[in-house]
């Protein structure tokens, strides 16, 4: 039997896919787990789209761009659909993290962070950080560093505005990413092992 990873997304220029896709990728280097992705967008309605999929996940990540300080519009309305599951708390126990891009180096990228774990607790789920150091941050480091923007509660990458998806977020941050995914695969391996 795989550990499901169902990460819950949206992007409005590509960069949070981006982010999405290598989260994905380091979840799905860890043995015994299968990571996919979904669209918020898919899952607007809470009787539309593949809700049956996040059911069977045993952790949920949720990723969005920061806009305006918060979470994505799209985004935030697959979060209110999720009233139905927290009614019957159907995600109660599954791990969740959480991920966010923004243009700027804060962009108030912690309050997005902040409104997933909030989300997360809402629903019983566990919530899972970064559980890397931050880099850039002491002479002689470098944008290359992992955790460059230098987050703990989650994951935040950022992409300069007017550079497209095929450069950005750097390197640095897509490695971040899985490095991250490969976290959640990690302690979901640990956690349904324990049940």
């Amino acid at each position: 039997m795989s550990i499901k990873i169902a990460i819950v997304y949206h992007s409005g220029y590509g960069h949070t896919a981006v982010v999405a896709q290598h989260v994905a990728k380091g979840a799905g280097e860890v043995q015994g787990v299968e990571a996919a992705l979904y669209k918020a967008e898919d899952l607007a309605s809470p009787d539309k789209g593949p809700w049956d999929q996040l059911a069977a996940a045993d952790a949920i990540v949720f990723g969005a761009p920061t806009y305006m300080g918060s979470a994505s519009a799209p985004f935030k309305q697959f979060a209110d659909a999720s009233s139905k599951v927290w009614f019957g708390q159907g995600w109660k126990d599954k791990l969740a993290a959480g991920f966010t891009n923004s243009g700027s180096w804060s962009g108030d990228k912690l309050n997005t962070l902040m409104q997933f774990a909030i989300l997360a607790a809402q629903h019983g789920m566990n919530w899972v950080n970064l559980g890397l150091m931050p880099g850039f941050n002491k002479k002689g480091s470098t944008p290359e560093d992992l955790n460059r923007v230098g987050s703990y509660l989650g994951l935040m990458t950022q992409a300069n505005i007017d550079e497209g998806p095929e450069t950005a977020p750097i390197s640095s941050d897509r490695k971040t990413a899985e490095l991250f995914g490969r976290r959640v695969a990690e302690a979901a391996v640990r956690w349904t092992k324990g049940k």
